[in-house]
């Protein structure tokens, strides 16, 4: 599913226009990856939850070359599915 496929589910699930579905999608993005990017932890609970983790230097391989080089530190996002949606894939 992209995102024009999801604004279109939601907008057909809560009875929204496309054009409010897709303002209200952009508004939960924008406001997750504010709050992760300033470093809370963001759960919506039985769902998913966001957290901004540091990702230490490290050494890596070219795999073309098989040369040594150095990997820069680094913050990621790390995901964590929640208990509801894990129990939903099986």
């Amino acid at each position: 599913m992209n995102k024009s496929e999801l604004v279109d589910a939601i907008a057909k699930s809560a009875d929204f226009t496309k054009v409010d579905a897709a303002k209200a999608l952009d508004a939960i993005i924008s406001s997750i990856t504010a709050s992760v990017k300033k470093g809370n932890k963001v759960t919506i609970p039985g769902f998913i939850s966001f957290e901004k983790v540091k990702r230490a230097a490290r050494d890596g391989r070219n795999p073309s070359t098989g040369a040594t080089i150095k990997i820069k530190a680094k913050n990621v996002v790390k995901l964590k599915a929640g208990k509801t949606l894990q129990d939903a894939m099986n």
